[in-house]
């Protein structure tokens, strides 16, 4: 279940930071409450996480959903470079991400 936890930590903070970006384009109630409630969901599922899994491994595939999940989103809902070099190493994180959670 800590993994279900801290994925789900991880896709609560990509909400988060769209709501930061929200906010950042125009301060809205939605865009301030969207970046609210995404990071408060993130941070209580990433601290329910570390009562099972070790520290280090939940904060960085926490960390690793939410810069790979941003930086897609970004990409596809923002108009952000499509570079091929930004997308080969967004498969690095998650590679990384896949290969801590089959190490754990």
């Amino acid at each position: 279940m800590a993994w279900v936890f801290v994925i789900c930590a991880g896709i609560f903070e990509i909400v988060g930071v769209i709501g930061m970006n929200g906010v950042a384009r125009a301060k809205t109630p939605r865009s301030f409450a969207t970046l609210f409630i995404g990071f408060v969901f993130s941070f209580t599922l990433l601290n329910l996480s570390l009562q099972t899994l070790p520290m280090g491994v939940s904060y960085a595939v926490w960390t690793g959903i939410g810069a790979a999940g941003a930086t897609l989103v970004g990409m596809l809902l923002f108009k952000e470079s499509k570079d091929w070099k930004r997308i080969l190493f967004i498969s690095f994180i998650i590679i990384a991400v896949i290969g801590l959670k089959l190490t754990s």
